[in-house]
């Protein structure tokens, strides 16, 4: 088994030398990964002496992560972090689709739903379908998301 990283130091700048120990990588992997990794980017001083930043370490061990956990390659740990920091995963969006005239868009039912100790949520859960959404107002709505994360929550 792996012994895992050691904590992040309350520090605001760490060199390419303690970036390796908190990160279980070589300064040479890093420097590498400045090249391959566009978001990567620690300030250079005098000397070219490279200085990261605590956000800096926390992608490098995403990146770690990425390539020697999950087996990613490398552009395959790019496009998964272009996804994660751009805060867009691709999701295929439903087809929009003109319905009858008889049917009303207004509720559709979910069923059961099974939560992590094995309860249940109630059989039938309501839920907006976009029209109705589209028609509240910020408050209204916040009150509707509040509204799910209590019932997430049981």
């Amino acid at each position: 088994m792996e012994k895992p990283l050691p904590a992040i130091p309350a520090k605001r700048y760490f060199t390419i030398g303690e970036v390796s120990d908190l990160c279980g990588v070589k300064p040479y992997v890093l420097r590498y990964w400045e090249q391959e990794f566009t978001q990567l980017r620690p300030m250079k001083r005098r000397g070219n002496r490279r200085y990261y930043q605590h956000h800096e370490v926390l992608l490098i061990r995403r990146i770690r992560d990425l390539l020697y956990d999950q087996g990613f390659t490398i552009s395959g740990a790019r496009n998964q972090l272009g996804d994660l920091l751009a805060g867009t995963r691709p999701v295929p969006l439903p087809e929009l689709v003109d319905l009858p005239d008889d049917l009303e868009p207004d509720t559709e039912p979910l069923g059961v739903v099974a939560v992590g100790d094995g309860a249940t949520a109630p059989e039938a859960v309501s839920v907006p379908l976009l029209p109705d959404v589209i028609e509240l107002g910020p408050e209204q709505l916040r009150a509707e998301l509040l509204s799910i994360r209590e019932l997430l929550a049981l």
